[in-house]
């Protein structure tokens, strides 16, 4: 990589927190102490989190389960509810059970989306999508999960999880006030490889840790990779992340992307 691009790798590394250094078992005792101890100082009682059935999700699930049962083991009280948020009928559903099994939750709850993301779209169908409705629908699913994480959260007194990570976070690949918006983010700062390796750490199968991570929010075209849309792997973000010289041409587009999507990493810009 040139010298400027190196100077922005430092640069994108040190805003997203990722260590140089990393080892599961440490790691996996950091994350479940944080989000034990956020349920001590805030006086929540719950954690909520929706469970799609890849590996971010089922990562932070285990963790969250382990945390609650941390909490309750000290005389307090918490609860970890584990939701499952599907758009009608999710086409990969047994790997979003394999990971409830893998998870352990203390409670499941299932949401079908669609109703209310069908009946939002129609109520605006008049705005005009063009040719990139699938897309903008796909948004809304994801606003909607986050809507009923919340009602569920402010039910139970509880904090929404979030399941953003470095390699997601450095290429905007989230839905603005979606998956994107939660309470706390138990796996950032962590790459693609080692949310699979703390994954495999607390007992989740290859074929968790191992899924093709996809999106999968647009209805016509569906389970599309993540790869495919980002235009870059996950190992050549990864190893940009972790501070490995990667191609120019991988850096060239994981840096652009990560300029374009800043207004997604920050809270409103106020004016002053």
């Amino acid at each position: 990589m040139s010298d400027e691009r190196r100077y922005l790798q430092e640069l994108i590394i040190a805003e997203l927190g990722v260590p140089a250094a990393f080892d599961p078992e440490s790691e996996i005792e950091r994350r479940v102490e944080f989000l034990a101890d956020q349920l001590r100082r805030t006086g929540a009682t719950s954690y909520v989190l929706g469970i799609s059935g890849g590996v971010d999700s089922a990562t932070a699930g285990r963790l969250c389960q382990l945390a609650v049962e941390r909490v309750r083991g000290e005389g307090g009280q918490a609860t970890f509810v584990a939701m499952r948020l599907p758009y009608g009928v999710q086409a990969d559903e047994a790997d979003a059970q394999r990971s409830l099994e893998f998870i352990r939750p203390d409670e499941t709850l299932v949401v079908d989306v669609k109703p209310a993301t069908d009946a939002m779209v129609e109520s605006v169908r008049h705005a005009g999508f063009g040719e990139r409705e699938d897309f903008h629908v796909g948004n809304v699913k994801a606003r909607q999960r986050m809507i009923a994480q919340y009602m569920v959260a402010g039910a139970r007194g509880g904090l929404v999880v979030g399941t953003d990570h470095a390699a997601e976070a450095v290429m905007g690949f989230f839905t603005k006030y979606g998956d994107g918006a939660c309470d706390l983010t138990p796996l950032s700062g962590l790459t693609k490889r080692r949310v699979r390796e703390v994954g495999a750490r607390l007992g989740a199968a290859p074929d968790i840790t191992g899924k093709v991570p996809t999106a999968d929010l647009e209805t016509n075209n569906p389970g599309v990779p993540d790869e495919t849309v980002l235009g870059v792997t996950y190992d050549e973000i990864d190893d940009f992340l972790e501070g490995r010289e990667v191609d120019e041409k991988a850096a060239s587009t994981i840096i652009a992307t990560h300029r374009r999507t800043a207004h997604k990493r920050v809270v409103p810009l106020a004016f002053n």
